[in-house]
């Protein structure tokens, strides 16, 4: 099977993580942005609708995988949010082979 690309140039809605490192986890106060087209901003915590017509951007204080939707540009990739002792975190940003890449271990 192979996936249709969307054309070059075409926009998605992403979800952008503050402070941008993943996993992302609770206790560093997360914020999510829903980047995408103008519009109302339907979000969705695991799979379920959360907050219909919500603000472009939420601070998390529930662990959990959030998307969010916008009306022109669809769905975003999910991003997790996670309520864990002990995390190795790397920047969120796509990483190429051969990148030098700053881990974090933390508590």
């Amino acid at each position: 099977g192979w996936c249709p690309l969307p054309p070059a140039g075409a926009q998605t809605t992403q979800l952008l993580v503050e402070p941008p490192w993943t996993p992302a986890v609770l206790w560093d106060g997360v914020t999510l942005t829903c980047q995408g087209t103008r519009g109302a901003t339907t979000w969705y915590k695991d799979g379920r609708l959360w907050w219909q017509e919500g603000p472009d951007h939420v601070v998390i204080t529930e662990s959990g995988t959030y998307t969010c939707d916008r009306p022109d540009t669809g769905l975003s990739p999910a991003v997790s949010v996670l309520n864990e002792g002990l995390v190795l975190q790397v920047p969120a940003r796509a990483l190429l082979e051969g990148d030098t890449v700053t881990l974090r271990c933390r508590r």
